[in-house]
């Protein structure tokens, strides 16, 4: 063998022992990335199944909350309704009673002032004068 030869063979034998070398490291990262796959593919399953039952729990709020706003919807309509007739039997009360209502009070109140300025009248001595002799 010559030299070359020899040089040849020492380094083959280095590059085997070399790669054998880390080839132990090479394989340890192998299984690390393994190991990572299954635990991201772990959380992955966790997350979809967690994201599934917050979707459904969104589903049942808001078909719930959309309840709760027909029941409002019917509620407020119902409440208008009120409105409209209360403002109806109003309008009808002013026509009604409103007219009278008003005369009533006006010819009180007329009546109120002349009884007050025929006592007032009398206290001052201008009130109605009796007839040449009676008594």
């Amino acid at each position: 063998m010559s030299v070359g030869e020899v040089a040849g063979l020492l380094a083959a034998a280095a590059l085997v022992a070399l790669v054998g070398f880390l080839a132990v490291p090479i394989l340890k990262l192998g299984r690390t990335v393994d190991e990572f796959t299954l635990v991201v593919r772990d959380l992955r399953q966790e997350h979809v199944a967690k994201t599934a039952t917050t979707v459904d729990e969104t589903n049942e709020l808001l078909a719930s909350t959309n309840a709760q706003l027909q029941r409002i919807d019917a509620i407020t309509s119902n409440a208008q309704t009120v409105t409209t007739n209360v403002a109806a039997m109003s309008s009808l009360f002013a026509a009604t009673l409103g007219g009278p209502l008003v005369r009533t009070a006006a010819f009180t109140y007329g009546v109120r002032r002349a009884i007050a300025a025929r006592r007032d009248g009398a206290a001052a001595g201008t009130g109605r004068r009796r007839r040449f002799g009676s008594r």
